[in-house]
């Protein structure tokens, strides 16, 4: 590797330079050691702006006063202020006898981590709030039920080196990263999120990046991880121009969360990197409509103005999103932000997730409840990825009320019978 790919893999800069967004005017000096990532030249000219929405901005002048609006929107700032402990979170949150006890005891992979951003989101007295469910430990994440394991999807069976799962004939998955800005409770892979035995390296990335190489048959690579976004512009750059550089890879994804939770990662300067890689597709994670605030609206912008066709991935979580109701506001919501509603996924049983899972059948009462009732375009797949490592199966509701030999009976969605003629 030359020194000008190594700087790229390590994110360095020979100017030290970084691109960070202002949303309001200059605030008065404050107590803060000068911005370590002040705005470049081209941004100062160009005016560029990241908004703020009046909630986010309230919670930042109440717990963290001293940063400007210029610094929240520093998506490195987010990153470094993460709320990471039982202190932090009895900060900004009245924590329920449960929550406290659970934090209190973790230890190991799947740690809080939740950035200021998105803790301006929670409810600070409401423990039944949706996305404060999401992402505060309870107790019952400590026990394990039926059927539960640390590698439901039996994804470390399928490594073909590690870090790359290979399952599906033609297409791989490129974990990059063990980090994310922000952890799921429900998260399929805790097993290896955020610490623990599990490892990511640039000598990792050749391995994998040698075996899509050798194995002709992979036209498609998934970067996931952790959250391939968190990874500086450069090193991403890095890893995506060598995956391009394959002849038989056809088109890249990225799934990911950060433009939900961090959305103020989602800069000029890695819109115009990433639109550099195309064919590119990107999978979001979107959980409630909550989420939709302004500035993912500003972040899923940048993206699809970049030319990258977004997808969202939704997990079923009881008492969250299990409703027809909530799952259609999500859903024209994201057709609104450019966002195609892709899967919706039951939940995977990963250990300690019973209190997240519903019925499969729940899923399939609200396909049913959006079939009909809105625009094709709102409805996801509803899919389970089969435990051992099956894969995506999707399931419908039975509109089949009977055949004959030349004759289906098939029902609508608003339970009227029609025939079709099948000789």
């Amino acid at each position: 590797m030359d020194n000008e790919q190594r700087r790229a893999f390590t994110g360095q800069h020979e100017s030290g330079a970084a691109e960070t967004e202002a949303a309001e005017p200059p605030e008065p000096p404050s107590r803060l050691p000068p911005r370590l990532f002040p705005l470049t030249v081209k941004e100062r000219e160009r005016g560029a702006t990241f908004p703020q929405s009046e909630r986010s901005r309230a919670f930042r002048r109440r717990f963290f006063p001293e940063a400007t609006a210029a610094l929240w929107n520093d998506w490195r700032w987010q990153l470094q202020h993460r709320i990471r402990d039982l202190a932090g979170l009895a900060r900004v949150i009245r924590l329920s006898a449960d929550e406290r006890a659970a934090v209190a005891r973790h230890t190991g992979p799947l740690p809080i981590g939740i950035t200021p951003y998105y803790a301006s989101l929670l409810s600070e007295t409401d423990p039944d709030q949706p996305l404060r469910r999401t992402h505060i430990p309870v107790e019952g994440e400590y026990l394990r039920d039926f059927g539960e394991s640390d590698d439901p999807l039996g994804e470390d069976h399928d490594s073909a080196v590690p870090g790359l799962v290979h399952r599906y004939p033609d297409r791989v998955l490129f974990l990059a990263t063990g980090f994310c800005s922000t952890y799921c409770r429900y998260c399929t892979r805790s097993r290896m999120v955020g610490g623990g035995e599990y490892t990511f390296s640039h000598a990792q990335w050749e391995r994998a990046i040698d075996y899509i190489r050798q194995h002709t048959e992979v036209r498609d690579v998934l970067l996931s991880g952790g959250d391939p976004l968190t990874i500086s512009t450069e090193k991403l750059e890095w890893l995506l121009a060598r995956l391009c550089a394959i002849r038989h890879v056809e088109f890249l994804r990225i799934g990911t969360k950060v433009p939900v939770v961090l959305p103020q990662r989602v800069t000029r300067d890695l819109t115009r990197m990433l639109r550099r890689y195309h064919p590119l597709w990107m999978s979001l994670h979107f959980t409630h409509p909550e989420e939709l605030t302004p500035e993912v609206a500003e972040s899923t912008a940048r993206l699809a103005d970049a030319g990258i066709p977004l997808g969202s991935q939704t997990v079923l979580l009881k008492g969250i999103n299990d409703s027809v109701p909530v799952m259609r506001a999500l859903m024209h919501g994201l057709l609104k932000l450019r966002v195609k509603p892709y899967y919706l996924y039951q939940c995977d049983p990963i250990t300690g997730s019973a209190h997240f899972r519903t019925p499969v059948a729940k899923g399939l009462e609200i396909i049913e409840g959006l079939r009909g009732h809105t625009t094709g375009y709102a409805v996801p797949h509803f899919v389970i990825d089969a435990p051992g490592g099956g894969g995506k199966i999707p399931l419908v509701p039975d509109y089949v009320v009977s055949r004959t030999e030349d004759t289906w009976t098939l029902r609508n969605y608003a339970g009227e019978t029609y025939r079709y003629p099948d000789r």
